[in-house]
């Protein structure tokens, strides 16, 4: 009995080893040439790429692409023109390139003739032997088209196949000897089968539940294994869902941005998220502390209690103080098992920079209205009186035509400061970036700003500028850079002061230093004149004609740069710090 048992194990491996040995073969054969050929036809494609760069006179050139091409994609390169003629080979030396056939008729190029790219699988009567073949048809910058082909030996493929089938012989056997010699030992010990059925059995009562007993062909052994396996599929069916369910909600609870807190009606916390944890700045876990032990605001406790009350559905929004200022937006709502009221669940969005970003527009529509209102009403008075008599005197109505024109360039200049500022943020401006010296810039600058600069009385030293890195950027927003640093500089600098401009290098990038001995600005406002419309010293700023736009401009520029802007001030003078990528 036993040794017909092996005979038929050994007849069955043998047969499904042949199948497996052939069918397996052909399948590798057919996966290997389907998965090199889609590969050699992207390296054609990126060799087409490449050659359509370097390649300016189709003849000259393509011989040398092509032998650049085969080191680094290690395949044999062709480049053939439309006609057919082969003009560059990396096998073959340019000299003999004449004699070889035309390949027009190549079937893989006639495929990339008409679709753009092509492959076959054939014999080559240049190699004599079989080889894979891709063809990508590319264009030169000069506007001609030329076929770019790659071929590889088969010859690899068929070592590949060969040793396969090798190794799959080998694991046949292998697997046939094992199998034989499990059977003898099995049938060894087949008088011992309860034994085996009781040590299964409180494998899986001890939680192993993935343990399985084998089935037995005496029928009581058989229904009794039946019996137990079966059991142990369910029960660990139903944890790998309870499993899989558990998994799935912690995940989701981990992925959410909003807070997600679930308590029972005594006010127990059962389930929080990491995203309430950081509202409320909780690092230990809070399960099973009460909701006043972590938050004693007030309105969050009135809130907890009226929808345990009233078991309805409420969204609000509440103010939190600790562990900063946030406005938060809760959704509470009640978990019922009918009218069995189980807990509460509340779900916490953090609206803060929703309200910011509300606060900010209000407070720039005002500020706008405020610096609009200004130059549009002195306009309007002094054409008042223009128009009610002013005109017959016309030394003052002189007078007057230049106040308001004074003020409509001040106007002028606001509005384009808030056009260029609103291009900036939405990112449509385009910047045309390149090597830039940066003393270039700042000697134009200072051309530009002569005329305040000695009316003032200023020294301006550009001189640390000198054999600066060059950096990369726009030169013509670089320009704008400096030239509101500088123009800062200088109006807050009384008559006889000095503006410093200097640069240095610091781990790849450039910083470029503007510093005067000016006014200085406080501590208490450095943190905030990059804002739009700020203003330290209001008064002065609107004499000296500043809008308020120029350093949040500074600001916007640099960041579509990847650079940086700081200030520094001692009470006495100012420092601004510029910082790009070197070029």
């Amino acid at each position: 009995m036993r040794s017909k048992v092996i005979t038929i194990q050994l007849i069955v491996i043998m047969a499904l080893g042949a199948i497996i040995y052939g069918y397996g073969g052909f399948l590798l054969k057919r996966y290997q040439t389907t998965e090199m050929t889609r590969h050699l036809i992207e390296d054609a494609g990126l060799a087409g790429m490449v050659a359509a760069e370097r390649i300016h006179d189709l003849h000259r050139d393509a011989p040398v692409v092509a032998s650049d091409a085969s080191r680094r994609i290690k395949a044999r390169v062709t480049v053939i023109t439309q006609d057919g003629a082969v003009i560059g080979d990396s096998d073959i030396p340019p000299e003999k390139l004449p004699e070889l056939d035309n390949h027009l008729s190549r079937p893989e190029v006639r495929e990339a003739m008409t679709k753009g790219e092509g492959s076959s699988l054939r014999y080559s009567e240049t190699l004599h032997s079989d080889m894979l073949y891709a063809a990508h048809v590319f264009r030169t910058k000069a506007g001609h088209a030329a076929v770019m082909r790659l071929a590889l030996p088969m010859s690899a493929l068929e070592a590949a196949k060969s040793s396969f089938r090798t190794v799959l012989a080998w694991a046949f056997i292998t697997a046939a000897i094992t199998i034989v010699c499990s059977t003898y030992l099995l049938a060894k010990v087949s008088m011992k089968p309860l034994h085996a059925i009781a040590s299964m059995a409180c494998r899986i009562g001890k939680g192993e539940i993935g343990t399985r007993l084998p089935t037995y062909t005496d029928p009581e052994l058989m229904e009794l294994t039946r019996a137990l396996n079966e059991m142990a599929a369910k029960t660990e069916a139903q944890l790998d869902r309870l499993g899989a369910e558990k998994n799935r909600l912690d995940t989701i609870l981990r992925g959410m941005g909003e807070g997600i807190m679930v308590a029972d009606p005594q006010g127990t916390i059962t389930l929080v998220n990491p995203a309430f944890k950081g509202l409320f700045g909780l690092q230990d876990d809070v399960e099973g502390r009460q909701l006043i032990d972590i938050s004693r605001h007030p309105a969050l406790h009135e809130s907890f209690r009226d929808i345990i009350s009233t078991r309805q559905e409420r969204i609000e929004e509440l103010q939190l103080h600790s562990p900063k200022e946030r406005s938060v937006l809760i959704h509470w709502v009640p978990l019922l098992e009918g009218v069995v009221l189980n807990g509460v669940v509340a779900v916490f969005h953090d609206i803060s920079d929703i309200r910011q970003l509300e606060k900010i527009r209000r407070d720039f529509v005002a500020n706008v209205s405020h610096e609009l209102r200004t130059p549009v009403t002195i306009i309007k008075g002094y054409a008042e009186t223009l128009i009610a008599g002013a005109l017959e005197n016309p030394s003052q109505a002189a007078k007057f035509v230049k106040i308001m024109y004074s003020h409509a360039d001040r106007l002028a200049v606001l509005i384009s400061d808030l056009l260029t500022l609103s291009q900036l943020e939405s990112g449509t401006i385009a910047l045309e970036t390149r090597s830039v010296a940066v003393y270039d810039i700042a000697e134009h600058v200072v051309a530009l700003l002569e005329q305040k600069i000695r009316e003032r009385s200023i020294g301006v030293d550009i001189s640390g500028l000198k054999g600066a890195a060059n950096v990369l950027a726009d030169p013509v927003r670089l320009e704008q850079v400096i030239v509101n640093l500088v123009d800062n500089a200088v109006k807050y600098t009384p008559a006889g002061g000095s503006v410093t401009l200097t640069a240095a290098e610091d781990d790849g990038r450039v910083v470029i230093a503007v510093r005067d001995t000016g006014i200085g600005i406080p501590p208490k406002d450095l943190p905030r004149i990059f804002e739009r419309f700020y203003r330290v010293d209001t008064a002065r700023s609107r004499d000296e004609g500043g809008t308020g736009l120029g350093l949040s401009i500074v600001k916007h520029i640099l960041q579509l740069h990847g650079g940086t802007v700081s200030a520094e001030s001692s009470g006495q003078g100012s420092a601004f710090f510029v910082t790009l990528k070197r070029a």
